[in-house]
């Protein structure tokens, strides 16, 4: 069979996913909830999504770059500091920001609300580094820098260091 073919046959019996409001796989990363809504197994790993709970004052990961995904962030509420370089942007709620490979980055939310986004990840690779950070937390060990540094590792992802 062709790839084409392969394709075609593909499209004309689609597996639908379905997540239900408070459905999804939940991950707690200290201040932040994330909630999985599609971790790529239903995309061919393709893309995975997940919207994020931050809380006020909550700081992000360390700037970093991503070797082989995008990452999408869609503010459904709220206000995210984005720090990409040595340039922030505050994006509020209606924003989309999208990351491409290579391109240094980070977030927070600065503010005393609660901040919520939409994240795509596209291949879906990124989606086991977060669960990797909830066993570290789960483990009882605490999510130090080098921690997070060395989970980065294994999804193609490594720290700004240039930027610090």
């Amino acid at each position: 069979m062709t790839d084409e073919a392969k394709t075609s046959e593909l499209q004309t019996d689609p597996a639908v996913s379905v997540v239900a409001p408070g459905g999804g796989e939940t991950i707690l990363l200290g201040t932040t909830r994330m909630r999985v809504l599609e971790d790529g197994s239903h995309t061919g790993h393709r893309l995975a999504i997940a919207e994020s709970v931050l809380a006020p004052h909550t700081q992000g990961p360390p700037q970093h770059r991503h070797g082989r995904h995008d990452e999408g962030f869609y503010i459904l509420s709220g206000t995210v500091r984005f720090t990409v370089g040595d340039e922030d942007h505050d994006a509020t709620t209606g924003t989309l920001v999208m990351v491409p490979p290579g391109t240094p980055h980070t977030f927070a939310n600065l503010t005393d609300q609660p901040a919520v986004m939409l994240s795509t990840f596209t291949p879906d690779l990124y989606v086991q580094y977060f669960r990797d950070l909830q066993e570290v937390l789960a483990g009882g060990r605490p999510l130090t820098p080098q921690a997070n540094i060395d989970s980065m590792s294994r999804y193609a992802t490594e720290p700004a260091t240039d930027l610090a």
